[in-house]
């Protein structure tokens, strides 16, 4: 069966489309501000559109029909193309005149990794800084849509799993309710990002860094306004509280917000994710707070503000900022984590690999994979006593059939293997061994800050050219599931069947 070509190009074209919008709404910001760009990014906005437009008009007689490879082939060059044409207002301000640092920067921003080569952010015009907030807030509901919309009915990396309860596909075929999930989803991204900016903004925050870091949070991305991150605000501990728990929603799968609304709190309750993803938070905190007050030095690691409500709370909301920062792959900082001890520093490096829950904003394995992947160990030991006993993996007690254990499974190896090929690479950059594996882990998991001298106080500026293009390739890799983008590069995928 030929590719669909057309209807590729017009999807992609509506892609381009939507990121024109976006920069509208970036120029205005620059002319409200009076920031000196606006002209700059209204060009950038003006050629984006245009080029979305033309793409729609050359294709809008297409077959409205789209097989799995057109599927797979949009998911993944929609997220590069919306890339190329994000770089535009950078290139246009002049904010970063180096394609290359640009592409890094937007791809870091549509991943929501967070990861920046900006070496002192408080000096780009406000414009340019919404719309470095903007594409990680796209980036984070396209990734939501994806995951409950899309991914399923590729059948990519057991995603499955959630889908029947999504109030929308079916994990076999396209439901005509995908519109009406994709709706309700925006409608409580929306609802979150606005809840938090008021919020945020009562606490303290400038209407301006309030909205860019409610943009920042729900898309679990970790962009900032300051240099130094949410340490600017040490001092005022309600601003990080605050941002704790959007970080903690993010993290969480959506659709059960969705459910929360709709008052089936019991759904919540039972869901065997959400209890192991609270449960990990809990106690990964509780490990880090007591290391943070019996043996690091919060305030040597941080910039110079006073512990105002006392060490022990202090210990205790770093540990669970930087636990929440991690595990859901939001990567915002509150404090140098890499100074708490040598056991803290491979303690977060661990975290790189856990991430969030499925069908949230956040990066990672995914909660659910690792649970299915500690249930179907635990069998073995049982198969192993017990060979002739049908002993399937059950989740929300429900049996999960083998083909989506044999997926997980598959995902897992695929994800360590892209990590150790990935730290290989970076290695070929003269890096140090610390810097190369935190560098790959934070990149494949859109992490944000790594390890050495790429750690939560540095920047990736250092990072040679083609150590940026390869940071950007495992940023989408990870970002799409793996499967998705690498799937791509096998000979069969473009056979004509």
């Amino acid at each position: 069966m030929k590719l669909n070509y057309k209807i590729i190009f017009h999807f992609l074209g509506l892609l381009v489309l939507f990121n024109g919008g976006f920069m509208l709404l970036s120029t205005l910001v620059s002319f409200l501000y009076k920031d000196g760009v606006t002209l700059q990014l209204l060009s950038a906005a003006l050629i984006t559109l245009i080029v979305g437009i033309l793409s729609m008009l050359f294709t809008r007689k297409h077959v409205k029909e789209m097989n799995k490879r057109e599927g797979y082939i949009v998911v993944a060059f929609g997220w590069i193309i919306m890339t190329l044409s994000g770089t535009l207002p950078y290139i246009f301000t002049q904010s970063i005149p180096s394609f290359t640092n640009a592409f890094f920067e937007t791809m870091s921003g549509y991943t929501t990794t967070g990861a920046s080569i900006l070496n002192d952010i408080e000096v780009v015009p406000k414009g340019v800084l919404f719309w470095r907030s903007l594409t990680h807030w796209i980036g984070g509901m396209g990734i939501i849509v994806l995951a409950i919309a899309i991914l399923p009915l590729l059948g990519i990396g057991g995603m499955q799993l959630f889908a029947a309860e999504a109030p929308g596909p079916s994990a076999d075929k396209l439901h005509p309710r995908i519109t009406d999930t994709a709706k309700r989803l925006w409608l409580i991204y929306f609802g979150y990002t606005a809840a938090e900016t008021i919020l945020l903004q009562v606490a303290g925050m400038n209407f301006f860094d309030a909205i860019n870091h409610a943009l920042c949070t729900l898309s679990t991305g970790g962009f900032s306004t300051k240099n130094a991150s949410i340490a600017y605000w040490n001092g005022q501990p309600i601003i990080q509280y605050i941002i704790i728990v959007f970080m903690f929603l993010a993290g969480t799968n959506f659709v059960l917000s969705y459910f929360a609304f709709k008052g089936k709190v019991q759904k919540i309750i039972r869901d065997e994710e959400f209890k192991l993803y609270f449960k990990f938070i809990a106690i990964f905190t509780i490990i880090a707070a007591l290391i943070i007050y019996f043996r690091a030095d919060v305030s040597a690691s941080s910039v110079d503000h006073p512990m105002v409500w006392g060490e022990g709370e202090s210990a205790f909301r770093h540990a669970l900022f930087q636990v929440l920062a991690i595990i859901t792959t939001t990567g915002f900082v509150t404090a140098d984590f890499t100074m708490w001890t040598p056991f803290l520093m491979v303690f977060f490096f661990g975290l790189m690999f856990l991430g969030g829950s499925a069908g949230s904003t956040s990066g990672g394995v995914k909660v659910v994979r690792h649970l299915i992947l500690i249930k179907n160990g635990f069998l073995e030991f049982k198969r192993s006593l017990h060979p002739n006993a049908i002993l399937p993996v059950r989740y929300n007690t429900k049996s999960i059939s083998g083909d989506i254990v044999f997926n997980v499974l598959a995902f897992f190896i695929l994800y360590m293997l892209s990590f150790i090929i990935g730290a290989l690479v970076f290695s070929m950059f003269e890096l140090d061994f610390v810097s190369a594996i935190g560098l790959s882990a934070s990149s494949l998991g859109n992490v944000g800050p790594a390890l050495g001298d790429f750690g939560p106080v540095n920047n990736y500026a250092a990072l040679p050219p083609l150590g940026k293009w390869w940071s950007s390739f495992l940023m989408l890799i990870g970002r799409l599931e793996l499967f998705t983008v690498l799937v791509l590069f096998t000979p069969f995928f473009w056979r004509n069947r």
